[in-house]
């Protein structure tokens, strides 16, 4: 069961209570704090969406807050959020369901909190080329002879019929079971009438009911995976899509701001304890990755090429700069050749892209009670319970207002008064309607899923 969290205002600046009784703004007292603990160590995947840590380090927007950072590539988001855990990492680059499964014990136990959304977008669903040249049959060409897009999961469903008529497994892969990655891709495939899985108190494999059976595949090794065969594509962030058409082996079919325009991706995580016993840290960490965040979408893109060297490096993600560009410059690539404006396949700072939205948080509660990772129901009052627990505005906002006060950002590139939950939107694939206020009214609405009390017990039944 998640924990109540004991981290407030007071707690925040707890340094400096007295300063705070006495009148002094937050922004003042942001502005004089110092962090507890000095030297930190934050883990990252090779993952384009870590380019805030990269730049908060290589812009020296850390040091500028007296802070002195360690950035460490992981092996994988099993081995990062258990070395955050354990306190080997003081923070790390996480799956935005990471802090909401462990503090609700779903898999590793831990309280993990987010005062910073890293990004918005920045995935895509990549298919092999033999699985491509099946679907596009299926798929309505544009005026310019070029397939239409968004495209529909419905075009790979005669192809994961005919793999079922010939007994044969459709296998495709996505990157941790509390991923952004599962949930969109299940989205897509539900979306299209194919049933992704569920799980179950008995079966971790998410794949009971599953007419495309879903596996975990590390995000660097999904290119080879495919090629070998052993899945015939894959839920994955940059470069690993990019990376498939570069090497010719794969279509990417369709991008996350597709299936949820301006999704929340990537979130900074760490322990409770940790920000607890580190307020003043905490705060200063936010405030140089909001900086980074806002370097790496102002005067409209106008750094990315920096940034696209800056993360080919071999210590952050290795990969090619020209792969990392086709995506990150305001452009991606689909066929070989089929390349397409998208300015927002990587939202950094813009459209409030930084602030820990609690409506976030609570999709991706949704998404993992839809599936059966949360098997029994849970009210509407239980999903803002933990949303809050894990979400941490106040740190991001004391951030935002020393920033502020230092004349770094403006007061309206932050959201102003809110309640935490963003207005309802119908921004989806299916055009179904999301109210982060209302949870179980949103999973009522889908076809595929579990909504109301029903379990997967309950479906097996009927």
């Amino acid at each position: 069961m998640f924990h109540s969290s004991s981290i407030n205002r007071r707690t925040l600046l707890g340094a400096f209570a007295v300063l705070a009784l006495a009148g002094t703004s937050t922004s003042a007292i942001a502005e004089m704090i110092f962090p507890e603990k000095a030297e930190l160590t934050f883990g990252f995947i090779k993952l384009t969406d870590m380019a805030p840590l990269a730049i908060a380090k290589e812009k020296h927007f850390f040091e500028d807050e007296g802070l002195y950072v360690t950035l460490e590539p992981q092996a994988n988001w099993k081995v990062l959020l258990d070395r955050v855990i354990t306190g080997e990492l003081d923070g790390a680059h996480m799956l935005a369901g990471q802090p909401l499964a462990a503090t609700i014990g779903y898999g590793t136990e831990a309280h993990i909190v987010t005062p910073f959304s890293m990004d918005l977008n920045g995935n895509g669903i990549t298919v092999s080329n033999a699985v491509w040249e099946e679907m596009k049959p299926n798929i309505p060409a544009g005026a310019d002879g070029k397939p239409e897009h968004p495209i529909s999961a419905s075009a790979l469903a005669p192809v994961v019929e005919r793999y079922k008529s010939e007994g044969k497994p459709f296998n495709m892969g996505m990157v941790f079971p509390v991923s952004t990655h599962n949930y969109e891709l299940r989205y897509w495939l539900a979306a299209g009438g194919l049933n992704p899985g569920f799980y179950t108190p008995s079966d971790t494999s998410g794949q009971v009911k599953a007419d495309v059976l879903l596996s975990v595949t590390p995000p660097p090794q999904m290119p080879a995976t495919m090629e070998a065969g052993t899945i015939q594509g894959y839920c994955v962030g940059e470069p690993w899509n990019q990376a498939a058409v570069f090497k010719a082996i794969g279509v990417p079919v369709i991008t996350d701001h597709d299936i949820w325009n301006d999704n929340p991706e990537k979130v900074f995580g760490m322990t409770a304890k940790f920000v607890e016993e580190n307020p003043n840290t905490a705060v200063l960490v936010t405030k140089a990755l909001i900086r980074a965040g806002k370097w790496l979408d102002e005067n409209d893109g106008a750094n990315r090429a920096e940034a696209v060297e800056i993360l080919s490096k071999p210590e952050y993600v290795g990969a090619d700069a020209e792969v990392i560009a086709n995506s990150m410059t305001g452009t991606f690539e689909y066929e070989k050749g089929d390349k397409r404006p998208a300015p927002d396949f990587n939202i950094f700072f813009d459209k409030f892209a930084t602030y820990p939205f609690y409506s976030d948080a609570v999709w991706y509660l949704t998404q993992m009670r839809r599936w059966g990772q949360i098997a029994e129901p849970k009210d509407d009052g239980w999903y803002d319970e933990v949303a809050k627990s894990v979400y941490k505005p106040d740190i991001y906002r004391a951030a935002a207002d020393a920033l502020i006060e230092d004349g770094l950002i403006e007061a309206s590139e932050i959201p102003g008064e809110t309640d935490g939950y963003k207005p309802a939107t119908a921004a989806f694939i299916d055009g179904i309607e999301y109210d982060g206020k209302k949870p179980n009214d949103y999973l009522a609405k889908f076809g595929i899923g579990l909504k109301g009390d029903e379990t997967v017990a309950s479906l097996a039944s009927n």
